[in-house]
Order: structure tokens, then C-alpha cells, then sequence
């Protein structure tokens, strides 16, 4: 695709998921959970890192149910981090069972979908980037978001990996201006 933003570089996963993925307003409760996660495991690392281990990720969580998630125990946090498939992090696989939990407390899928549009209004934020270098890390809705989910009982979730999370949800749309994806996911809000 000619134009699209420079962080899709040359690599076809990479490429993919920005062409089919990313920035899309996503409202199933459960695909936002798991996105939720991936965006905490991304932290400090590349997100091509996270990307060739989704389906690790999907394996080893078993398919990010938070219900199975919710009960487990050192046990399997430490069978967990046996796995190659995935960035073992003790911490990051501990704060997954913390955020299972937190998560069926909200009410599980449709209550967190409810919560995370009510963010943004239930309406995408439309941004106009034309450079790199006016995609913020993170906003001031990004830092509420994160203090209201850390509230919640979340783990791994600052203000730049919910504005990572925010982008990658299509909760804003930081696609740059000259990349054809801008006017497609502006349209989808």
C-alpha cells in the first residue's frame, strides 16, 4: 500500500497489520481485553515482538478467556512462563491473571466494550497527523484511562500503553493523513 504510515515498515506481518488491523474501532468487549494485554506485553519492547507471538499468546492464554485466566494460580503462571510462544515476564503474566479479574468484575465482554467506548464519548477521536511527529505517546484521556483502569485493578496499563491501546482499538485514529487508512477507518466511526 503506497503512503502508509512509516511504523508499518518493510516487514508483511507489520504491513498487514496495519492495513487490516490496526486503528479499526473495535467494540467486541473480548477482542479489546486481549488487546488490552498484548498492548501491556508490548511494553518496553517492539510491537513486531508481540506480533509474532500473538498466537502464541492465544495459545498459552487459551485464547485470553478470562475466565480460565481469572483462576489461575502460581502454578500456572509458572508453566506459563516455561513457554517459549510468548515474552516471559513474571510480572506481565501475573498482571494478565490480575486484569482477568478485574475485568469479570466490570461485568466481562460487554461492559468492558461499554467502558472503554465511554472513554472517547462512543465516538473515535479524529486526529490529523501529517508527520510522526505529531502522534502523541499519550493524552490526557489516556492518563485518566489509565488511573480509572489501575483503579479498576488493572496492572500494565500507563498512560502510553493505553494510548497504544487507544490507537490500536480505533478509540482515536492515528493513521497520518497521507496514508490511505486515515479516510477508511475515518469513515468506520
Amino acid at each position: 500500500m503506497q503512503g502508509r504510515c512509516p511504523w508499518a515498515g518493510e516487514d508483511p506481518l507489520y504491513q498487514a497489520y496495519h492495513d487490516t488491523e490496526w486503528g479499526r474501532p473495535q467494540r467486541d468487549g473480548a477482542v479489546l481485553f486481549e488487546m488490552l494485554i498484548l498492548e501491556g506485553f508490548q511494553s518496553g519492547l517492539s510491537w513486531i515482538t508481540i506480533l509474532r507471538k500473538r498466537e502464541g499468546f492465544r495459545r498459552v492464554f487459551q485464547g485470553f478467556d478470562a475466565d480460565v485466566l481469572a483462576g489461575w494460580t502460581e502454578v500456572d503462571v509458572a508453566f506459563a512462563l516455561q513457554d517459549p510462544g510468548i515474552v516471559r515476564h513474571r510480572g506481565k503474566v501475573e498482571a494478565l491473571v490480575k486484569n482477568a479479574r478485574a475485568y469479570l468484575a466490570m461485568g466481562g465482554a460487554e461492559a468492558f466494550a461499554s467502558y472503554v467506548w465511554a472513554q472517547v464519548n462512543g465516538v473515535p477521536l479524529q486526529r490529523n497527523a501529517s508527520s510522526m511527529a505529531e502522534v502523541p505517546g499519550q493524552t490526557e484521556i489516556s492518563q485518566r484511562f489509565s488511573k480509572d483502569l489501575k483503579r479498576a485493578g488493572f496492572g500494565f496499563c500507563g498512560p502510553t500503553t493505553v494510548y497504544a491501546f487507544m490507537q490500536a482499538a480505533g478509540l482515536v485514529n492515528d493513521h497520518l493523513t497521507s496514508c490511505p487508512c486515515h479516510a477508511e477507518v475515518m469513515r468506520l466511526g
